[in-house]
């Protein structure tokens, strides 16, 4: 739908009359009168302004828009918490202290005789 077609129809009936009349007293006071149309025009402009301002003011008023609800906060799914740390699920034990990754003895097998090197008899 238009703009044109939603305006009230007194609006739409009156516009184009009033200006034709503005626009003929104006060349009537170019011709009869020392106020020539180079110093009346901006009363075209003021008859412009008027007709807007009457538009306006028969225009229905739209309602308020809804008010708008905030967001409600994201709900996060955190792990259980406890008092403690909780045990990693890393399955390997750490390796031992003081040696170069597999080179140390893992503390599985600090219980145990290392194996003897190669070459000994046992």
């Amino acid at each position: 739908m238009r703009d044109r077609d939603r305006e009230p129809s007194l609006m739409r009936a009156i516009r184009g009359p009033i200006t034709l009349i503005t626009v003929g007293v104006l060349f009537a006071f170019n011709n009869f009168t020392p106020y020539t149309f180079d110093k009346t025009w901006p009363v075209l402009l003021i008859v412009f302004g008027l007709l807007s301002l009457l538009k306006r003011g028969m225009e229905p008023v739209a309602p308020p828009p809804p008010p708008v609800q905030p967001y409600p906060p994201p709900v996060y799914a955190y792990p259980a918490q406890s008092s403690s740390y909780a045990q990693s699920t890393y399955s390997q034990p750490p390796p031992a202290k003081g040696g170069f990754g597999a080179s140390a003895p893992r503390p599985a097998d600090a219980g145990q005789n290392p194996p003897p090197p190669p070459g000994d008899p046992v």
